[in-house]
């Protein structure tokens, strides 16, 4: 699922306001490309179908 219009610079800039954080400039562009970087990841993740049927493990065990 990707959701079109979707701005991270934007979304950044928001959640620093919401959040009372200071951000400042020289880290900015980092941060939005890290943020970037997680959304692809989560994209990725999203998009994988998983069958009806299947039920969240209570306790994992590897």
């Amino acid at each position: 699922m990707k959701r079109e219009g979707f701005n991270v610079g934007e979304y950044v800039d928001q959640m620093t306001l919401l959040l009372d954080l200071e951000l400042r400039d020289e880290y900015r562009d980092g941060v939005v490309a890290n943020f970037e970087r997680i959304r692809a990841i989560a994209n990725l993740i999203n998009s994988f179908p998983l069958a009806e049927d299947i039920e969240v493990a209570p306790v994992f065990e590897p």
